[in-house]
């Protein structure tokens, strides 16, 4: 038997969510997994099996539970507790129009507060750091050559995991002025400039691969060793073994973690350190708002006062640093926003 509840679900993640609200298919994703977690703790916690639970079951105070419960049950930080939050509220503002009948306990669960979290460190490497980064890949190996060309495509573009796994060669521009095509959050396309030393390595590998075939155009960019698409878990794991590789080396500018989004963090503080304006570093990682870009300022900022306190009486260096050597770099960035 059908409940009111799993009619209402399915047609919100199924319809609304795609075909009104144009919603990606990973936030769906997620919303998804939001309400498999809520189903599981009705079912473990309230004993109610999900075939039988219904709309009218689902209160403010158990819903507050269950945020509790992913906190304190399944270790889930302050974050991850207010992203299943706004999956619900998000259901809970398509009820109020679908099914009015209980309008005053959908609004109970819609005020519902997000929790105060901390604000996360924004961890990223040097250029130093992304040097040593890149010089892990063995480039006598096939796959060597895959990563060396994957690891810099990351750096260079500062694409997102999901946009990484999504390019396919079409969105590549191999001649100058060299760019690639990404598609962001709530499908928003954005061009990127390609370094011409990353290219080198990029169409390489292309060529290598037959990815510069006109039937290869749809292929996934970056695939496994089965010639699939590569899994985040797959993206992981290519970074986490060459970040081992180098922090063995110098494990003084390689943090313990490292994530991919740090090497997206790394390439956007780079261009802030540089003078890219941060207009062109909003565009070129394509955020919603030049207030999501700003956290690289402040970072910074509070860096540049970190510095001067512990080098007190000396807080002028006689040489340069280090990342200002690198040539090739330091051109593009410095002619990046012309």
């Amino acid at each position: 038997m059908t409940t009111d509840l799993s009619r209402y679900l399915s047609t919100f993640l199924s319809l609304y969510l795609p075909g009104e609200r144009g919603i990606s298919g990973n936030t769906i994703n997620s919303y998804k997994d939001t309400f498999i977690l809520l189903l599981i703790y009705y079912n473990n916690v309230m004993k109610i099996p999900a075939e039988k639970l219904t709309l009218n079951m689902i209160k403010a105070e158990t819903i507050t539970g269950f945020l509790d419960w992913l906190e304190t049950e399944r270790n889930s930080c302050t974050a991850t507790r207010n992203v299943r939050l706004a999956a619900i509220h998000s259901f809970f503002r398509y009820l109020q129009y679908r099914y009015p009948d209980a309008l005053d306990e959908w609004q109970r669960i819609l005020s519902i507060p997000v929790k105060k979290a901390d604000k996360p460190v924004v961890n990223y490497l040097t250029v130093d750091g992304i040097k040593l980064l890149l010089e892990g890949p063995d480039q006598s190996t096939k796959t060597g050559r895959r990563d060396l060309a994957l690891l810099s495509f990351m750096y260079n573009s500062g694409c997102r995991v999901q946009e990484l796994i999504d390019i396919i060669p079409s969105m590549v521009r191999l001649d100058p002025p060299c760019t690639a095509k990404l598609i962001g959050k709530g499908n928003k396309a954005r061009i990127v400039p390609l370094l011409d030393e990353q290219v080198k390595f990029l169409k390489k590998y292309m060529k290598e691969n037959n990815l510069l075939e006109p039937y290869a155009n749809m292929y996934p960019l970056f695939c496994n060793n089965r010639n699939e698409k590569l899994s985040r878990a797959g993206v992981n794991y290519i970074l986490k073994k060459y970040a081992d590789i180098a922090r063995s080396k110098n494990p003084v500018i390689i943090p313990e973690k490292l994530s991919c989004h740090c090497i997206r963090h790394s390439m956007a503080m780079h261009l802030l350190q540089s003078g890219v304006n941060l207009v062109y570093i909003r565009d070129l990682l394509g955020h919603s708002s030049i207030q999501v870009t700003e956290v690289y300022a402040r970072v910074d900022s509070k860096q540049k006062r970190e510095a001067i306190a512990k080098a007190y009486e000396d807080v002028m260096p006689n040489d340069e640093p280090s990342w200002m050597k690198n040539d090739n770099l330091l051109e593009w960035l410095k002619n990046f926003n012309r």
